[in-house]
């Protein structure tokens, strides 16, 4: 796998997509199925990423998804939860 795409993805015969990942902790090479996978659409680049469970060592990993990985989860059956922007609450008043 390369640096700049850390996932990769394979369709076995006529079977589902599977995804090779690379876990930093361990350094397990895990194939995941799309349901394994999360994507997370943020406003920037910081905050689109996708995350999976480690089947090897449990660890919980979030890595950040440029537009070709979206693609490639998004094609490959992967949710994904588009996230927005909270508006900052209006201050409120004391009527004492």
């Amino acid at each position: 796998m390369s640096l700049m795409f850390d996932i990769t993805a394979t369709a076995p015969g006529s079977g589902p997509v599977l995804f090779r990942a690379l876990c930093p902790d361990c350094r397990a090479r895990c194939e995941l199925t799309a349901q394994a996978l999360r994507l997370a659409i943020g406003g920037s680049r910081r905050t689109t990423f996708y995350s999976f469970t480690c089947p090897e060592c449990g660890s919980a990993v979030r890595r950040p998804a440029g537009e070709r990985i979206v693609e490639l989860l998004t094609r490959g059956g992967v949710s994904t939860l588009r996230l927005q922007a909270v508006a900052p609450a209006a201050p409120t008043t004391s009527n004492a």
